[in-house]
């Protein structure tokens, strides 16, 4: 590990390193790997000119600081070149004369990220950037970073040490300059602002600085910027955000817990505003501030609950559509796994014959009634293989699992309504959802019921009204507005074709067998193993959990395939570690001794790291097993009335040595496929990490 975050080889002064940010870039990937602090210098280029290709890095003073993070870069590291043919970095005074490069290892620490962010920082700082285009020699430009580095961190203790009146503050480090405007009299607006970038390691922290920056030369604001970046940041106090006459968020990637700024006038703008256009953010927020009819920030709107704004949010609707469905898919889960779990529970315990006649067990009888094997319903004598507490306690368990499935639907639609419009379209959602049930259009229809409820909610947001209807908007007019829209579409329109879908995709399943249940069954594990955790496996899993509701065999069938080629990849990758340490790094090795267990407990992401740190040797092998797994459970028949659980809900298959079979082949294939692809196609990567570990 070297001491020095940038040396004199890492420094080149009045070179010409082509004509495009890719060529300075792959010289600056040069630097670093002649230096031993990475290595391939193609792949620390790939990554650094992916994230340029992203944005431009280019910032004020015709510097540019393209960054990313890699597993190519063994330490934290800062190249440097003062380039004598300046190049175009997309920067807002022109071509790029200084280019720093940030090399970050994969999965770095966050002290290391703070060193990288404080450089970031400095750079707004027009006398660092001087010393820096006058350094006569390497070392001077080492010196002069250096120095900002390890100066960084004593004065942001110094200024949180001395808080001043009306000061602007940076993640909780006061900085003064604000006291002129309280000594003149005249009232500061106080503006909230957050920043983040896509990898939080430099425009994060320079965004927060040039706001902040701009804010002291002002005097007529109080600014308190939270940056989200990778190496953190003190949060905003929320009796500040309550105080606060606007807000700023300047991101390239969502805000974390938005909901907290609800109902703030909002200037939205990429990360990059905020580092080249502070001032400019500044004043839109005081006019903001000042303007009744500015956009606000208003509910909850993504995948991970935060809120969206009427403004922009940096997203395209593709995107937002996509993380509204999946917010629809998080909050309808529990119903499911609720749910699922009771129905397999009262099977368990009160014996399959019980469905038939659950509802007249359980409103007929009571624990002081229980019944006989012998029980009359609608007139007609029926027979069920238990009797007494067995049979009452599991019609119980079914009829509250049966309650909370009849939610699902609904849940899915009036959450991702949610996840559009905030809690405006949670009614109109779950009322859709209702109408989409009773039509007969199943989840296909909750899934368009959501969509249309977000999205006329969201609408409705954007309308101009009087202040004295205003307050009534979000509770009563666009609830109702809304519902009463999804209602007439859905009874007048929709429905019908909706339900004719449904009712094909359902007598589709149903018809299923011998080779084409297999083939959904490939098709489910390759989804399933593609991008553990991602995009694709949350379609497949969706497809396996919505359809529960339907309460079919085939929907049970798909649940199985589903949770059985998910457990494959962690369990797989364990064993596989277990069996031939070599082809692994020692993180690798490390991580295989937990990811049995993660596996087994249905978290796919448990393979993650090895396919992060080798994905063409990991993912085709993990979509093999996957495949397998899949395929093998649909021949089997096997079903699984619960949405997650792995293994420990084995009670929940039917067979339950059917599960256990397709497990163990697809666990079998999928090992023994990353053993004979890592063993024929070797990993340099690896063998030089074994030879390091050797020596």
């Amino acid at each position: 590990m070297h001491d020095a975050l940038i040396t004199e080889s890492l420094v080149a002064l009045d070179v010409d390193f082509g004509a495009t940010p890719r060529e300075v870039i792959g010289h600056l990937a040069d630097l670093v790997v002649g230096a031993g602090r990475a290595s391939d210098a193609s792949e620390l280029a790939e990554a650094a000119a992916a994230r340029e290709a992203k944005a431009g890095t280019g910032v004020n003073g015709r510097v540019a600081i393209p960054h990313c993070r890699t597993s190519a870069v063994t330490e934290p590291t800062l190249a440097f070149a003062r380039l004598s043919n300046p190049v175009d970095f997309s920067g807002p005074d022109g071509d790029a004369e200084l280019v720093f490069l940030i090399a970050a290892p994969e999965g770095g620490g966050k002290e290391h990220l703070k060193i990288l962010s404080q450089l970031a920082r400095a750079l707004v700082k027009g006398d660092f950037v001087q010393t820096l285009r006058d350094a006569e020699t390497e070392r001077e430009v080492v010196e002069a970073v250096l120095d900002v580095v390890n100066a960084e961190p004593k004065k942001k203790k110094a200024a949180a040490a001395a808080p001043a009146a009306g000061s602007t503050v940076v993640g909780g480090a006061v900085a003064a300059g604000a006291e002129e405007a309280s000594a003149s009299g005249k009232p500061k607006l106080r503006i909230a602002a957050v920043t983040s970038c896509a990898t939080g390691i430099a425009h994060t922290y320079m965004a927060a600085d040039a706001l902040t920056q701009a804010a002291e030369k002002r005097g007529d604001v109080e600014l308190i910027v939270e940056p989200q970046g990778s190496s953190g940041g003190d949060r905003l106090e929320q009796s500040f955000i309550d105080s606060a006459d606007a807000v700023i968020f300047a991101h390239d990637v969502a805000i974390r817990d938005k909901a907290r700024f609800a109902g703030k006038p909002v200037v939205d703008s990429p990360v990059k505003r905020g580092v080249n256009e502070p001032n400019a953010m500044i004043d839109e927020a005081i006019r903001a501030a000042n303007n009744p009819s500015a956009p606000r920030v208003v509910a909850a709107s993504a995948s991970s609950g935060e809120d969206s704004a009427t403004a922009g949010t940096g997203e395209s609707w593709p995107k937002r559509l996509q993380q509204a469905v999946m917010t629809g898919v998080s909050y309808m889960v529990p119903f499911v796994a609720a749910g699922g779990l009771l129905l397999a529970l009262g099977f368990l315990i009160g014996g399959y014959d019980m469905a038939n006649g659950w509802q007249a067990l359980v409103t007929q009888f009571s624990p002081t009634n229980l019944p006989g094997h012998e029980v009359l319903i609608d007139g007609e004598t029926m027979t069920f293989t238990r009797s007494g507490w067995a049979l009452y306690l599991g019609a119980v368990l079914f009829a509250t699992g049966q309650m909370g499935m009849g939610f699902v639907v609904s849940a899915l639609s009036g959450y991702i309504g949610y996840g559009l419009a905030g809690r405006p379209g949670i009614a109109p959602g779950f009322i859709g959802g209702a109408i989409s049930v009773m039509v007969g259009a199943g989840f296909i229809g909750g899934l368009v019921t959501g969509i249309l409820a977000g999205l006329i909610a969201y609408w409705i947001q954007t309308w101009n009204v009087p202040r004295w209807l205003g307050s009534l908007m979000p509770v009563v007019i666009i609830p109702l507005l809304t519902s009463l829209v999804v209602g007439l579409l859905m009874f007048m329109l929709l429905g019908r074709p909706l339900e004719g879908v449904m009712n094909g995709l359902t007598g589709w399943l149903e018809s299923m067998s011998g080779s084409s249940a297999v083939l959904l069954g490939v098709i489910i594990g390759l989804m399933m193993c593609f991008d553990l955790g991602g995009p694709v496996n949350k379609a497949a899993y969706l497809f396996g959990t919505a359809g529960l509701s339907a309460g079919t065999d085939a929907s049970f069938q798909i649940m199985a395939a589903v949770m059985i080629s998910g457990m494959v990849p962690p369990i797989a990758l364990s064993i596989a570690t277990f069996l031939r340490k070599g082809l692994f790094t020692p993180a690798e090795q490390e991580n295989g001794k937990s990811a049995w267990l993660l596996g087994l407990s249905f978290v796919s992401e448990g393979a993650i790291p090895f396919a992060a740190a080798d994905p063409f040797r990991v993912i085709p092998a993990m979509m093999l097993g996957g495949a397998t797994a899949g395929a093998v459970s649909m021949a089997l028949g096997v079903g699984c009335q619960a949405p997650h659980g792995g293994l420990f809900v084995i009670f929940a298959y039917e067979p339950w040595w059917g599960m256990l079979i397709a497990l163990a082949a697809g666990v079998a294939v999928a090992t023994a496929a990353v053993i004979l692809i890592k063993q024929f196609w070797p990993n340099r990567e690896i063998e030089k990490a074994a030879e390091a570990v050797a020596v």
